[in-house]
């Protein structure tokens, strides 16, 4: 029984991370053991913050971040050995990414970019952040 629930969780379970490589200020680039491989922009990262205060803000009640088209990232710190705490040059640095959701980001990355700018279309909102007066 425990021989087939160790099958069962090695075909479910997220492949192994290989490689991360951090390509300030802009991407950062995650392989894993079964050969996906994923690049992954500073926006793409900001937006998908696993924090909980990501500079977030409520629109009827669907949270939304947005003007960060141009948002760089500053450092990554390393998180025991499950994942990493980004640091972004507009000061956030709560999230941590584990390397499970790198995985998941990066394998629904078209899917979540796709549905970000059907929100900020739907908020009249942009990914350019608001010209200063």
């Amino acid at each position: 029984m425990l021989a087939r629930l160790r099958g069962f969780r090695s075909i479910h379970s997220t492949p192994r991370l290989t490689k991360f490589s951090l390509r300030p200020p802009k991407t950062v680039d995650v392989e894993f053991d079964n050969g996906s491989a994923f690049n992954l922009s500073a926006e793409f990262l900001r937006i998908h913050s696993p924090a909980a205060d990501s500079k977030v803000r409520s629109f009827g009640g669907e949270k939304v971040i947005f003007g960060r088209r141009h948002v760089g990232i500053m450092s990554a710190e390393p998180i025991g050995n499950y994942g990493v705490r980004i640091v972004f040059d507009d000061l956030h640095k709560t999230g941590i990414y584990t390397w499970d959701y790198f995985y998941h980001l990066g394998s629904n990355k078209f899917t979540l970019m796709r549905n970000y700018i059907k929100t900020l279309r739907k908020h009249g909102l942009s990914r350019d952040p608001p010209r200063r007066k």
